[in-house]
């Protein structure tokens, strides 16, 4: 009786079907994952690429004075606008606008406040519109859900609470002359 049990776990062994399903097996998890970090990261640079070009349009109708009295609200409203990937952008998007002294050239810090989706409370930003030659800095922050949070490139974005990850978009302007 063992005899025979060895005898057919030698046939089985020795025999080559199946062996494809092996390779496709061991295989199509590497596939999926490497599909999921291309799509990943393909659309944070999409969602990255249309901030920006939202951010500079804004700010060029900014500069050319077509908003008589800019707000918060405004600028939020017109980037979240034009920048049409981004989810839930108006209750997600931080916006910092800070006057740059020329004389000593100090700028804010290098931490971009973001929107913290876990509590209700909203980080103090400013907003100082500038006067005649002016240099102002623009800082904006909208967080968004990672796709594939767990995968690729979603594992390794620095997260939130929630999973959300900040895209920032940094712009400067000279206060034109009226």
């Amino acid at each position: 009786m063992i005899r025979h049990m060895i005898q057919r776990l030698r046939r089985f062994g020795a025999g080559e079907a199946g062996t494809a399903a092996v390779e496709f097996a061991m295989t199509v998890p590497l596939l999926i994952a490497i599909f999921m970090a291309s799509f990943e990261s393909g659309f944070l640079m999409i969602r990255s690429i249309m901030l920006e070009q939202s951010v500079d349009m804004t700010m060029r109708e900014l500069r050319l004075g077509h908003y008589p009295i800019p707000t918060m609200a405004l600028l939020k409203q017109e980037i979240c606008r034009r920048s049409v990937v981004l989810s839930n952008c108006e209750s997600n998007i931080t916006i910092e606008m800070t006057r740059i002294n020329t004389a000593d050239w100090d700028m804010p810090t290098d931490r971009v406040s973001c929107v913290d989706r876990e509590q209700a409370i909203v980080p103090v930003t400013q907003l100082q519109i500038g006067q005649q030659n002016d240099v102002m800095l623009m800082r904006v922050c909208v967080v968004q859900d990672a796709m594939f949070p767990t995968t690729g490139i979603g594992l390794g974005l620095p997260k939130d609470s929630d999973g959300g990850y900040g895209l920032v978009a940094i712009t400067a302007f000279v206060t034109e002359p009226s």
